[in-house]
C-alpha cells in the first residue's frame, strides 16, 4: 500500500527539466505555433538542421490542409507538426525525443535565467548563478548569440546561425563542458 501511495505521489511531483525547447511553453514550441498560425514555416525551420527540412515541410503542408477540417483536426495536426519539429530539433542536438513536456513543467532556474538574459539583452543576473570559472565562457557565448539575435525570419540561414549560438549558450549555461561546439546539425549550413 505504501509503495502505491509513494508511486502516486511521485507522479504528482513536477518534473524539473534542464532543456526547455521541448516544453509546451518553450521557445521552439512557441515558434512552431507561430509557424502554423501565420502559415510561415520559417519560424520553425530555424530550430531544425537543414537535413530535417524536407520532412518538416511535408508535415507542415499537410498540417495546414488538415487544420481547415475543424477544431479537433486542427489540434491533431498542430500536435503532429510540433512533435515532429521538436523531435527533429532534439535529434539535431544528439538528444532523444521524449515528447513535448506539459505546460507547467518546471525548468531549471539557470535555464530560466538564461532565457531572461536573452530577452533582456543582459546576462548580469545569470552570471552569478554559475561557477566563477565558467562565467567568462558563458558571457562569450551569450554575447555571440545576442550579436546575431535580430535576424529576418525569412533568412533561414541567419536564423539557424542564431539558434546554433543560442543552443551553445544554453548548453553551456546548463553545465555542458564542450567549448565552442555547436550541437550536431547546427554546426554549419548546407
Amino acid at each position: 500500500m505504501f509503495n502505491r501511495i509513494a508511486t502516486l505521489l511521485a507522479a504528482l511531483k513536477p518534473i524539473t527539466v534542464q532543456a526547455h525547447c521541448d516544453t509546451a511553453e518553450g521557445p521552439a514550441v512557441k515558434d512552431g505555433r507561430k509557424a502554423v498560425e501565420t502559415g510561415n514555416i520559417n519560424y520553425a525551420l530555424k530550430w531544425i538542421p537543414a537535413d530535417g527540412e524536407a520532412e518538416l515541410r511535408e508535415v507542415f503542408e499537410k498540417a495546414l490542409r488538415v487544420r481547415t477540417l475543424g477544431r479537433e483536426a486542427a489540434d491533431l495536426a498542430d500536435r503532429l507538426f510540433l512533435e515532429t519539429m521538436v523531435r527533429i530539433h532534439r535529434m539535431g542536438e544528439g538528444v532523444g525525443f521524449t515528447g513535448i513536456q506539459p505546460v507547467g513543467t518546471e525548468i531549471d532556474p539557470v535555464v530560466k535565467a538564461a532565457d531572461e538574459a536573452i530577452a533582456a539583452g543582459s546576462d548580469a543576473d545569470l552570471l552569478p548563478r554559475v561557477p566563477q570559472e565558467r562565467r567568462a565562457e558563458l558571457d562569450q557565448r551569450f554575447q555571440a548569440a545576442l550579436a546575431i539575435k535580430d535576424f529576418d525570419v525569412n533568412d533561414v540561414v541567419a536564423a539557424r546561425r542564431y539558434i546554433a549560438a543560442y543552443v551553445s549558450f544554453f548548453k553551456y549555461a546548463e553545465g555542458e563542458e564542450h567549448a565552442h561546439h555547436a550541437p550536431a546539425g547546427h554546426s554549419h549550413e548546407h
